[in-house]
């Protein structure tokens, strides 16, 4: 049975956290009591051991709180330029919607300033009509700060891919092969690219943390996320570890939702373009959006970009993101998305009844296309979602964007995303009123 620690190392990359169940049986520790300012961690110089981050700890919590911010000082990184063009503005209205009531999940009455406290965020933007109405950051984070993102990374991947295909460049219909002829042998040798995009191809891919033979820890080894075993004698890059993963059921029968399948997809995009996927990332986005920071993504042994959970940004450039995605592909005077793929992305969604074989009771109604969350309602609101409480949510008819970085102490979304939806409708409220 592998260590706890290494536990919680595979905690901040997998769906679940292993120590879930029991943080649910528990009282959550004080948001304060966790926070930075208190830790202390590598504030000293040198750090004394007791605050000292490092490999061996990063992901433990508490942390991972200071991981979330640092990422780049743990592990290789690609740099995503922001290039030298000028920032697009965000204007900032003086509207006051923190202190805007609503009944929290347990029909208790709270606020949306005392729900960003409890929910251990780190940095909340909210737009309305393209202005900021609503910024806060805690936990020493600043407006420059990048903020890992981990599955939110997804979502990018999926928009590029699905923007290629409306340009003829993949063919969703043809195999992954026809693209990837490494995976012939594979689970994905019988595969086509749609399947991948929507994450309804079969593919044996275990997350089971008790268990070092299941292929969590495989992928975790080979992309540098945990320390390698003594010994270790398996792959030592994500691309050689895809090809040893066997199909298991059906494609094309279900929604199951798999890491290992944003990591095909941005493979199948980087051989297209014949470009690094963080260079695509820059020159398509960073800099026609004129954002405020530059990005990176984390890398493995060969440059290798984690493109299902690498990325680490600001807020207000991801806020400058969704807006454009909320304008139809447009922003800063520049068309980055055809319509036409946003409204096949967002508009037609994917298949509600197969998103159903994904088990997640939490997402209740939702559906899964080109590596976005569509919540199918009344607003038409999609979102991005990443472990431990990322999240881009887009409500086109409230005409908001909100983006939250967090480091909650429970990784997976189920434990807070009643909640969390809670507070969005609470936002859409007040910006209507």
């Amino acid at each position: 049975m592998p260590s706890l620690r290494n536990c919680c190392l595979l905690s901040a990359f997998a769906v679940a956290l292993c120590l879930t169940p029991g943080l649910r049986a528990q009282k959550l520790p004080s948001p304060d009591s966790v926070a930075l300012d208190t830790l202390g961690l590598m504030s000293a110089f040198p750090p004394a051991p007791a605050q000292r981050v490092d490999l061996n700890n990063s992901y433990k919590y508490p942390q991972l709180r200071w991981t979330m911010q640092h990422l780049r000082e743990l592990v290789p990184t690609h740099n995503i330029r922001r290039g030298n063009a000028p920032i697009a503005p965000l204007p900032v209205l003086g509207k006051s919607i923190g202190s805007f009531a609503f009944d929290d999940d347990k029909g208790k009455p709270t606020t949306i300033d005392e729900w960003f406290k409890s929910a251990f965020v780190d940095a909340l933007v909210v737009l309305h009509k393209g202005n900021i109405v609503y910024e806060r950051y805690d936990n020493q984070m600043k407006p420059w700060t990048q903020h890992m993102l981990f599955s939110v990374t997804k979502s990018f991947t999926g928009l590029m891919a699905a923007q290629l295909v409306h340009e003829g460049k993949i063919d969703p219909d043809a195999l992954v092969i026809k693209y990837i002829p490494e995976l012939a042998a594979s689970a994905w040798g019988d595969m086509k690219v749609r399947e991948v995009m929507d994450m309804t191809g079969g593919v044996r891919f275990r997350e089971i943390y008790t268990d070092p033979s299941t292929e969590i820890f495989g992928y975790s080894w080979a992309s540098g996320m945990l320390p390698r075993p003594p010994g270790y004698q398996g792959k030592t890059n994500i691309y050689d570890f895809l090809t040893t993963l066997v199909k298991e059921g059906e494609h094309g029968a279900g929604f199951v939702y798999r890491t290992v399948h944003s990591e095909v997809l941005g493979w199948i995009v980087s051989r297209v373009t014949h470009k690094h996927w963080a260079d695509l990332m820059s020159e398509n986005l960073w800099q026609k959006l004129g954002m405020e920071e530059d990005a990176y993504v984390m890398v493995d042994s060969v440059g290798t970009p984690l493109q299902g959970a690498g990325l680490n940004a600001t807020a207000r450039d991801l806020a400058r993101f969704g807006e454009m995605l909320r304008r139809g592909g447009e922003f800063n005077g520049q068309r980055i998305f055809d319509k036409a793929v946003l409204d096949d992305t967002f508009v037609k969604g994917g298949d509600r009844e197969k998103f159903k074989a994904g088990a997640m009771p939490f997402r209740a109604g939702y559906s899964y296309r080109n590596q976005w969350w569509i919540l199918h309602n009344a607003d038409g609101a999609y979102e991005a979602s990443g472990i431990h409480g990322q999240m881009i949510h887009v409500n086109p008819a409230a005409e908001m964007v909100v983006v939250k970085l967090a480091s909650h102490p429970v990784a997976g979304a189920g434990f807070t995303h009643a909640m969390t939806l809670r507070v969005w409708a609470a936002l859409a409220q007040a910006l209507r009123q």
